[in-house]
């Protein structure tokens, strides 16, 4: 439907059309957060956080992801672990993860998602095995099912769809839930997954962790999007923006997801905004293309000191408490260190003995390649 527009411009009479246009779709995106980076309320509590036996739990697993994070740093810098991505300043978002899943749910993670992990069953030291270079630290003595972690950009993303989509065929109540980062949304892979998983309307939940960053690459040159949530309503699944420092939002907007999924009215789609505190990995120098003063201003909004601030408001925590916590955390890493240092290394044949059930002529040529020069370094 369309009118013509005459208008007299310098004695000459001239037209356009003017097309009428109707709106057929309008979306929202929403902004959610409970505790300000000074640890204040800025809404009521849900229900899980007014009870201190829910919350300070999801505390003392913060400060202990942050534990392990640190000395697992500090053992790649002398040469005992391998190249390691940091979870520094972001524990919020993975601790939120493990403790709003059900144990027969499926987690498919990416590659900082310790606190997560170790609510799901995942030893210590068996994240050090896998960034020491032993696959066997993939094989969970605990959560069998869930994936291990996963060092290519958004191909868990697709995973985690085609786990959920079993679910579904399978009529079972379980929901599978999978992380990312902002650069995995650029990817075609979260791109089809999440159309697949709109159309399939399957129990998942799909949760970006927004720190900024990918890699060395910022968030304004990556999308021209307002928010990455807006990318789920694309895909017909509703889209929400949380602040990711902020536990409880999290945890909140976890809970709601996950009980969609479970009612069977599809996936869900979580945008958390936090900030890599660190370098992207321990091979990474992120003062080359990052302004100090950003880092120094992120700081100030880190979700550790922002939950402590309000427990101590409310007198569940004081100082003794965080004593007897940092001794206890302290206590467990090293004794996960311990175990790990003290495990034997595995044979360099392991990376071809359990490939294939004839190794290939070229593989068992790089064998014996390889056996030979591992011989000749001892």
């Amino acid at each position: 439907m369309h009118s013509l527009d005459y208008t007299l411009t310098n004695n000459l009479i001239t037209h356009h059309e003017i097309f009428m246009q109707q709106l057929t779709a309008q979306f929202s995106i929403y902004y959610s957060q409970f505790l300000n980076e000074k640890g204040e309320l800025t809404q009521p509590l849900p229900d899980f956080a007014q009870d201190p036996s829910v919350l300070v739990p999801l505390y003392e697993m913060m400060v202990l992801t942050r534990a392990f994070d640190s000395k697992a740093t500090m053992l790649q810098r002398t040469g005992k672990l391998g190249t390691y991505p940091s979870s520094y300043g972001q524990e919020a978002i993975s601790v939120a993860i493990g403790s709003a899943m059900q144990p027969t749910d499926v987690f498919a993670g990416y590659y900082r998602e310790y606190g997560a992990h170790f609510q799901r069953g995942v030893k210590m030291e068996e994240i050090l095995l896998y960034w020491g270079g032993d696959e066997q630290g993939s094989n969970f003595a605990e959560c069998k099912e869930d994936f291990p972690h996963c060092v290519p950009i958004a191909t868990q993303v697709l995973h985690a769809t085609g786990i959920a989509t079993a679910m579904k065929l399978r009529k079972q109540p379980r929901c599978a839930v999978t992380i990312c980062g902002d650069g995995a949304t650029s990817e075609g892979d979260f791109y089809e997954a999440i159309n697949l998983a709109g159309v399939w309307k399957l129990p998942i939940v799909y949760l970006i962790n927004n720190n900024q960053w990918a890699i060395s690459v910022p968030l304004k040159l990556q999308t021209a999007c307002q928010t990455l949530a807006q990318k789920g309503i694309a895909a017909g699944i509703p889209g929400e923006q949380v602040d990711g420092n902020d536990i409880i939002a999290v945890r909140a907007a976890l809970d709601k997801a996950l009980d969609r999924a479970r009612r069977g009215e599809g996936p869900s789609l979580i945008e958390a905004l936090t900030y890599r505190l660190g370098d992207h990995t321990t091979a990474d120098d992120a003062r080359r293309y990052r302004d100090e003063n950003e880092v120094n201003s992120a700081k100030q909004k880190e979700p550790i000191k922002r939950l402590q601030k309000f427990l101590v408001a409310q007198n569940l925590w004081d100082e003794v408490k965080e004593k007897n916590l940092l001794t206890h955390c302290q206590q467990q890493v090293e004794k996960a260190v311990q175990a790990y240092e003290n495990r034997p290394h595995s044979s360099v044949s392991e990376m071809f003995d359990y490939m294939y059930a004839q190794l290939p002529n070229e593989l068992a040529e790089q064998r014996e390649i390889a056996l030979a020069y591992s011989k000749e370094n001892k």
